[in-house]
């Protein structure tokens, strides 16, 4: 075992704290990381908030990149000095989604069996089986995805989680293929990512839509060929207007509110899709609409879990393309920041003034 210094939520609410942890050493299936660097999330917010559960004391942090430093017995996917990227979804193999070939969808996903603690003993729920606002973490070996070495860990480590959230909306729940017409409702980090993502596949027509005009010159700098503001249009209308009349082919909800949700369906073309990536509240309801509507519009209506990715196909591809040039991760990061500062981090997520602040270790 040993200690290291981390980001706690206490209580419901109350301001997270830094302090000291128990880091226990690896057991069977599992890896100590030493974390480089992680991404300031809105999910951890909602875990602050309790918005996810009640099991406080949180270990807050997900979005990292780090280089395993200790590995248990039976490990095979990594070695001390891999440097990686931390996914929480470590694909068990055997479920009936990954015998069906389909480990993206994996059903019994796990983390790592011991618990970290508070140096009293009390036991710490990691913010998605990860806890990565520390300075070492421990996790199940499945979570660790071996990429480049000479990536930048504030910018691959946002592939943790949000930025492969939109990434994988556009690329894999959404399909969007070469000349395709693309909407992206809410152009945050997950928003401007799922933009990314459409020119990466090659759209033809990117349409960004939001209320904040910072956030739409977010969406103009990672391809988006067109911007609505949704406070000065009406945004089927808008979008319709800009694919000849017809809707957008792949209309993405990165806000995942009813009203979002709602424009999304109208806004595509018939057979069209629509991808609600957005996280909804729980007492959100899908909006009252003609079951005729649904029918005679045809086409699918997705939900994307974390972009349907698979870490070991899309992270060491994704960091590939960002080594080339032809995937500006770095754009993602509008500050560096230490342990100290996530608190002040989450004041200014309420600001929309950055897309994402990355503690750097």
């Amino acid at each position: 075992m040993q200690q290291v210094r981390a980001v706690v939520a206490r209580s419901q609410g109350a301001p997270v704290s830094v302090e000291t942890i128990n880091v226990p050493d690896p057991g069977p299936g599992e890896a100590v990381v030493a974390v480089q660097a992680c991404g300031v999330c809105h999910t951890d917010l909602h875990y602050r908030e309790g918005g996810i559960n009640d099991e406080f004391p949180f270990l807050l942090g997900h979005e990292a990149a780090g280089v395993v430093e200790a590995v248990g017995a039976g490990v095979s996917e990594v070695v001390p000095g891999d440097f990686v990227v931390l996914n929480w979804r470590a694909v068990c193999g055997e479920c009936r989604a990954c015998e069906r070939g389909e480990p993206w969808y994996c059903f019994a996903t796990h983390n790592a069996a011991q618990k970290m603690t508070l140096e009293d003993g009390t036991e710490l729920s990691p913010a998605l089986g990860i806890g990565a606002f520390a300075e070492k973490t421990l996790v199940a070996a499945g979570q660790c995805t071996k990429v480049d070495p000479s990536a930048s860990p504030a910018a691959v480590g946002l592939l943790g989680c949000g930025v492969m959230a939109g990434l994988g909306a556009a690329i894999n729940t959404g399909n969007v293929g070469r000349g395709m017409s693309v909407a992206v409702i809410g152009c945050g980090g997950v928003g401007s990512a799922a933009v990314a993502g459409a020119r990466l596949a090659g759209a033809g027509r990117i349409i960004a839509v939001d209320l904040d005009e910072q956030k739409l010159a977010w969406a103009r700098s990672m391809g988006a060929t067109h911007t609505v503001n949704a406070a000065e249009s009406d945004v089927v209308d808008a979008v319709r207007e800009l694919t000849g009349g017809f809707g957008a082919d792949v209309v993405i909800d990165a806000v995942g509110r009813p009203e979002t949700w709602e424009q999304a369906f109208y806004a595509r073309d018939l057979a069209g899709t629509v991808v609600l990536v957005g996280v909804p509240t729980p007492e959100m309801k899908v909006p009252e609409i003609p079951l005729i509507d649904v029918f005679g519009r045809g086409g699918a209506l997705k939900s994307s879990w974390y972009g349907d990715c698979l870490p070991s196909r899309d992270f060491p591809m994704l960091v590939d393309l960002y080594q080339q040039g032809r995937l500006d991760l770095d754009a993602f990061v509008t500050e560096k920041i230490g342990l100290d500062d996530v608190e002040a981090a989450f004041d200014r997520m309420h600001t929309g003034n950055v897309l994402r602040s990355v503690v750097v270790l």
